[in-house]
């Protein structure tokens, strides 16, 4: 029997006991063994899923403990990278939440710590790991919809309420790009093979972090041209939505990004004739298939899905955003 991949998570986050720690307990060849948190308290959520879990009172802590494999970084945006290159110094494999830095030539670093420890690092971006999106990519690639002519997204939700979220801090690395923009863009990235030739973005900020942007412009991959949209925002009613339009047929997803938690992944594939297939994937958890894909390729050596070259990709878009960036003040 293949000895299990032994994962310790640093922090004791909302996201990482609802949703990656579950994961990391049920996914196939891994084994939630360590948590590292300074309120003891934190840990009773983990503890209550994963009773033989071994809780650590420092990040430190937890990077010096032998028997743990891999390291699961869940912390606030502006410690990806710092915590990234500890991670990987201390001979942890690392899968790290998005944005795994703050701009894109801090990714450098990381490329360069991994290449040298021969360890895995990764970004968590974790609908790579979807079939729905696998499909997109091969229903688009394979001439479903003939030719890509135009790409839109969004992905919206209202937070402004929650005035202490780290979403909400400019000091964090907070902002509607960072948390949802690397979906809208990243997923694009990956179905077409394309990146940006022009891009035009507005925004507008509040204390310094994105609460809503537009983004619009021309992409160019293998495939040809084409032209793209995407709005997200921290300030609209939920919305979640990508279509891929081409010149005979669309594809459409209405639970992109988040399924299980916004609504059922379903794929729409509409031709000519007004004939619409649709394609349902409900019991997926694209969680548990990213630490399962992150542990085989630890094993195997086998390539994966959502390799750092790829994510500083989409922090190039990302930047590109900021950096041109029309800022909207409203009255």
């Amino acid at each position: 029997m293949t000895k299990p991949i032994r994962w310790g998570v640093l922090g004791a986050s909302k996201f990482a006991r609802e949703h990656m720690g579950p994961a990391i307990h049920a996914a196939h060849g891994a084994e939630f063994a360590a948590l590292a948190t300074s309120d003891r308290s934190k840990a009773d959520g983990f503890l209550a899923f994963c009773p033989g879990l071994t809780v650590h009172g420092s990040y430190e802590a937890l990077l010096a403990d032998p028997s743990v494999d891999a390291v699961y970084i869940p912390l606030p945006n502006h410690l990806h990278v710092e915590w990234t290159l500890k991670a990987l110094a201390a001979g942890k494999h690392v899968l790290c939440e998005k944005p795994i830095a703050l701009n894109a030539a801090e990714i450098d670093a990381i490329i360069a710590a991994r290449d040298a420890s021969g360890l895995l690092a990764a970004e968590a971006y974790m609908i790579l790991h979807h079939p729905q999106w696998q499909r997109v990519r091969q229903l688009v690639q394979d001439g479903a919809i003939g030719t890509l002519s135009h790409v839109d997204g969004a992905f919206t939700y209202d937070n402004r309420a929650d005035t202490g979220n780290i979403r909400n801090q400019a000091a964090m690395g907070g902002g509607g790009i960072r948390d949802i923009g690397v979906y809208t863009y990243g997923s694009t990235r990956f179905v077409t093979g394309a990146e940006p030739v022009s891009l035009q973005s507005r925004m507008i900020l509040e204390n310094g972090v994105d609460t809503w942007a537009q983004v619009t412009g021309i992409m160019a991959g293998p495939g040809g041209r084409f032209t793209y949209s995407a709005i997200t925002s921290m300030r609209l009613f939920p919305r979640q939505e990508m279509v891929f339009q081409g010149d005979k047929g669309l594809i459409r997803l209405t639970a992109p990004f988040n399924p299980r938690v916004f609504g059922e992944a379903q794929l729409e594939l509409h031709r000519a004739g007004q004939t619409t297939v649709i394609e349902r994937f409900s019991a997926v958890n694209h969680y548990q298939l990213q630490v399962t894909a992150f542990g085989n390729s630890i094993r195997t050596g086998a390539p994966y899905a959502c390799p750092l070259e790829f994510s500083q990709g989409t922090q190039a878009m990302m930047d590109s955003v900021f950096d041109q960036a029309e800022i909207i003040t409203l009255a």
